[in-house]
């Protein structure tokens, strides 16, 4: 029954969106993958996208669950890598929380 329950639990993304100050994508980029490097149970994967040209980005970090974002989230690693990437924002970035609906998957080949 355990195994049913699994399948109907989705993953969660966590969506930020901002704009950095002019010339300093490059470095929240490398401060972005140091956060991610952070990351243990329940992490499934991160995408940085920007918007070309510009200093504006979406970050999208995915997770098995609620709980293990949170305990990701919580760390004290995690917290000092925020304090270094928050001055680089233009302005307060959003974050909003999606549950993954559909996943496909393309076939390798």
């Amino acid at each position: 029954m355990e195994d049913f329950h699994d399948c109907l639990s989705h993953k969660i993304a966590h969506v930020t969106v901002g704009e950095f100050q002019l010339g300093k994508f490059d470095e929240a980029r490398r401060i972005y993958q140091e956060a991610v490097s952070t990351y243990g149970k329940g992490f499934k994967g991160a995408y940085l996208l920007q918007e070309t040209g510009t200093e504006r980005g979406i970050a999208v970090i995915l997770w098995d669950n609620e709980q293990s974002m949170k305990d990701n989230e919580g760390t004290e690693a995690h917290k000092t890598v925020l304090k270094k990437m928050m001055p680089l924002f233009a302005s307060t970035p959003t974050t909003t929380y999606y549950e993954v609906v559909t996943e496909i998957q393309c076939e390798e080949g």
